[in-house]
C-alpha cells in the first residue's frame, strides 16, 4: 500500500507526533511525508518528500494570532497552486494531520483522505466545549482540513475513535526530577509581557522559551531562552511545573511527566479554548490572559501542588494498525458491492 501522510507544520505539536507515527507507518506500507506550514522549531527525522507554503497563522506578542501577518504571508494563489499540484492521485491513501493541502487536493480530486489528528476529536458529542461561540474559529476547526473519515486525540478517550494522546519517545525516556524551576512556554506573548508579569512575582526561577528572542538574557528572575527542543525537554523534565499556552501536546506531555500545570489559551484561537475547558474539568487551572491583575492566582498555583493524573499508554502501532485495517475493510465492502 502506498500511503502520503501529509502534516501541519504550523507549531510544534503535529510534527512531534509524527516523530512517532511515521515509523509506525513505516511498519506496514510504503510512505511518502508531506508538510505544509513554516511556524514549526522541531526538525522530523524522516525524509520529506513534499514541502509546501500551505496555509499557516502567524503568532502575535499579545497573547493571540497576528491576523495582518498571517493574511500578509499567505497567498491564495499559491495556495490554489500548491493544492492543484499536490500528488495525492498517486497514493492509495492519505493520513491527514490538519494539513489543507493535501486535504483538498483529495476533495477535488477523489482520493481517499482520513485524518488522523487532534482536530478531529473536538467535535465529538462528548467532548468538552467553550462557553463561548466563535463562528470563524468553528468554520476553521471543521473545514480547514476536511476529510471523509476522522479519528482524533484528546486528553480522555471520549469515545472509541478518539485516543490518548500520542507521547513522543523522546519524553518518554526523559528522567523526571524537581528542581526549583518554573518552565515557560508562551509563544503567543512578548518577552516584555511575559518579564513584566512573572518579575513581580519574587523568589521564583522562571525559564522561559521564546519564539521571539535570538539569544539568551536574563532580566531580574526570568531567564529567556530561545527555542531548542531539547533544552526545553530538559527543562520539562526538571520543573517544579509548566506556565504554557493551550495547545495539545505540551500539556499532554506536562500531564505525562506529572507535573503541575496552568495554561493560557490563546485569544482567537478556538482549539485552544477547547483544549482549556477539557483541561479545567481535569483540575487543570486556566488563566485567561497574562496581566498583572492575575499574579495573585499565578501565586496560589505555584503554593498548590495539586497535578492531574492521567495514564497515557504507548499505543501508536494499535492505532495506526486499526486505522489502516478499517480502511481496506471499507474498501473491500465497497468493493463486494460493486462485484
Amino acid at each position: 500500500m502506498r500511503i502520503l501522510y501529509a502534516i501541519q507544520g504550523t507549531g510544534n505539536g503535529h510534527l512531534s507526533r509524527a516523530k512517532e507515527i511515521i515509523p509506525a507507518l513505516l511498519n506496514r506500507a510504503n510512505v511518502a511525508v508531506l508538510v505544509s506550514g513554516n511556524q514549526a522549531e522541531i526538525d522530523l527525522p524522516h525524509e520529506v518528500n513534499y514541502k509546501y507554503n500551505g496555509l499557516s497563522f502567524y503568532f502575535g506578542k499579545n497573547g493571540g494570532i497576528d491576523f495582518w501577518k498571517t493574511i500578509q504571508k499567505n497567498n491564495i494563489f499559491s495556495i490554489i497552486k500548491e493544492i492543484y499540484i499536490c500528488p495525492v492521485n498517486n497514493y492509495d491513501l492519505v493520513i491527514n494531520d490538519f494539513e489543507p493541502i493535501s486535504a483538498w487536493a483529495c476533495y477535488f480530486k477523489g482520493v481517499n483522505c482520513i485524518s488522523l489528528s487532534h482536530q478531529s476529536a473536538l467535535y465529538t458529542p462528548s467532548v468538552p466545549k467553550p462557553t463561548h461561540k466563535d463562528f470563524i474559529g468553528e468554520f476553521i476547526i471543521k473545514n480547514y482540513a476536511k476529510c471523509k473519515k476522522n479519528y482524533g486525540f484528546h486528553f480522555k478517550k471520549y469515545n472509541e475513535d478518539v485516543y490518548a494522546p500520542i507521547i513522543r519517545n523522546d519524553i518518554r525516556l526523559l528522567k523526571r526530577t524537581e528542581k526549583d524551576h518554573y518552565t515557560v512556554y508562551l509563544p503567543a506573548y512578548s518577552d516584555e509581557k511575559i518579564i513584566d508579569v512573572l518579575s513581580q512575582i519574587k523568589g521564583i526561577k522562571w525559564k522561559v522559551f521564546s519564539k521571539h528572542a535570538q539569544k539568551y538574557y536574563q532580566s531580574k528572575n526570568v531567564y529567556i531562552k530561545p527555542i531548542d527542543s531539547k533544552k526545553f525537554e530538559k527543562s520539562l523534565a526538571s520543573c517544579k511545573g509548566i506556565l504554557c499556552g493551550a495547545g495539545f501536546e505540551t500539556p499532554a506531555e506536562a500531564i505525562f511527566l506529572k507535573k503541575k500545570l496552568m495554561v493560557i489559551p490563546m485569544k482567537n484561537q478556538y482549539e485552544q479554548h477547547f483544549n482549556a475547558k477539557a483541561l479545567e474539568e481535569l483540575g487543570v487551572p486556566v488563566l485567561k490572559s497574562l496581566k498583572k491583575k492575575h499574579i495573585f492566582v499565578i501565586e496560589n498555583w505555584i503554593e498548590d501542588n495539586t497535578k492531574v493524573e492521567l495514564h497515557f499508554p504507548d499505543e501508536t502501532q494499535h492505532i495506526v494498525d486499526t486505522v489502516l485495517f478499517d480502511f481496506i475493510a471499507e474498501e473491500m465492502l465497497q468493493l463486494s458491492k460493486i462485484i
